[in-house]
């Protein structure tokens, strides 16, 4: 059995300033995200991205995980306290973001990143969608060092008493989506991407992985005091993940087929010689 250790939430002190160790946590997502990026971009030329349309895909990726994430957070898991406290709904210094919510603003922003770039909006996601496990990881840390997000009572033997809540053993929930939706997914989604895919068989293997992490996990998580277990038992958390993996399963399948068949279509009329180009007899 381990304890919680009860980190201080500000990471740095700066007179009456503070700063967080969930801010320094989306930092570092960002500047993974930001260098995997450009890694990518300079040494893998089949991609077609420069270094400066990642610095621009981190900008409008970073508008949509901010405020997809906080308004997903509102509208998912704590609408009725924040219709009573809407100024704290600015309070992103206190944690509170719905990963859900990131994801949905994340989509959205990169819609307008295609345009401005004339790109393929799934070609474009399947080359964002590995970068981002490590910033899910990040996060991941940053509720387990703030103390929330804690998992149900456990009798295992690495269970962890979080003294903010009880002295109750519990799953360190946290720490699972820490290895599983950051560690694992990257590894995963990094390996995959590592040649030329199917377009969208990398954001449809991103749709399937993390729904599936999130769902497994989900069983060891308390649930939001608020909103308890919902039909069949399942979280919220839960009832978000169920169409990201069925999305993912058909995304995964139609794509990869499809480009078979336009292979094979592809071959056929190469080797097919239109009778209007064959040499005419002498």
């Amino acid at each position: 059995m381990f304890i919680h250790p009860n980190f201080d939430p500000i990471a740095i002190h700066i007179g009456s300033l503070g700063i967080h160790w969930y801010g320094l946590m989306y930092l570092l997502g960002f500047l993974a995200f930001l260098q995997l990026g450009k890694w990518r971009a300079t040494h893998q030329d089949w991609r077609a991205w420069s270094p400066e349309m990642v610095d621009d895909a981190l900008f409008f990726g970073a508008l949509g995980v901010i405020f997809g994430g906080r308004i997903g957070y509102v509208m998912f898991y704590q609408s009725a306290y924040f219709m009573r406290h809407p100024l704290e709904i600015f309070y992103v210094w206190q944690g509170g973001m719905s990963f859900h919510g990131g994801f949905l603003g994340v989509l959205i922003a990169m819609i307008f990143f295609a345009k401005k770039y004339h790109k393929s909006w799934l070609n474009i996601m399947d080359f964002v969608a590995p970068l981002v496990p490590i910033g899910l990881g990040a996060g991941r840390m940053g509720n387990y060092i703030n103390g929330e997000l804690w998992g149900r009572a456990t009798n295992a033997n690495w269970g962890m008493i979080f003294p903010k809540v009880d002295q109750i053993p519990r799953h360190p929930s946290q720490l699972y989506e820490f290895g599983l939706e950051g560690g694992l997914l990257f590894l995963i989604l990094w390996i995959y991407s590592n040649k030329p895919r199917a377009t969208g068989t990398v954001s449809a293997l991103f749709l399937m992985g993390y729904g599936f992490f999130r769902f497994a996990v989900e069983f060891t998580r308390e649930p939001d005091a608020n909103l308890g277990l919902l039909n069949l038992g399942l979280s919220m958390g839960q009832w978000l993940s169920l169409p990201m993996m069925l999305v993912g399963l058909v995304m995964f399948f139609y794509h990869r087929e499809k480009t078979i068949s336009d292979r094979k279509s592809t071959r056929l009329n190469s080797s097919h010689i239109p009778l209007s180009r064959m040499p005419s007899s002498a």
